[in-house]
């Protein structure tokens, strides 16, 4: 509660009526800077060129635990560069050794589908065998038509 202070001869303080919002703007602007500072933080900076997948988007945890295999089949564990002997390792780190955590994997659309599951068969070794493949969200692909049938061949024809 506020008093407003007058000049003149009384002893009693006036209440004041009026809301002072200054501190509230300093807060809010305080908390402004502290996420726009940590926004850029919770993301995954690697870059990699994802292939387009046409499922439904799943929900996304809070913490979620990226493995990338980058086009030089290099792997990334979140931001940092990470050698396929130190994946398990590595994951137990992360995790605390949770190992019922899902572990997304992301993979360049250049890999090759067999060191993709390379990488998954160093993740089902180390004992994570809740893996989700992420993609890029895309159109619904359109249903495969038949392949048009050989021509009838023609009587007395060449």
């Amino acid at each position: 509660m506020a008093a407003k202070l007058d000049q003149g001869g009384g002893d009693d303080l006036a209440e004041n009526h009026e809301i002072n919002v200054t501190p509230f703007i300093d807060v809010m602007l305080v908390l402004l800077i502290i996420f726009m500072v940590a926004a850029p933080l919770a993301t995954v900076d690697v870059k990699v060129d994802l292939p387009a997948a046409n499922a439904q988007p799943q929900p996304r945890p809070d913490k979620p635990l990226f493995l990338t295999v980058k086009k030089d089949l290099s792997l990334a564990l979140g931001d940092e560069p990470l050698a396929r002997p130190a994946l398990a390792q590595a994951l137990d780190g992360k995790t605390s050794g949770d190992r019922q955590q899902r572990v997304f994997v992301r993979a360049d659309k250049a890999v090759p589908y067999g060191d993709v599951m390379e990488v998954m068969n160093l993740l089902r070794t180390a004992g994570y065998l809740k893996v989700a493949l992420v993609g890029l969200e895309g159109e619904p692909a359109a249903p495969e038509s038949p392949a048009p049938a050989a021509p009838a061949p023609v009587p007395g024809g060449r």
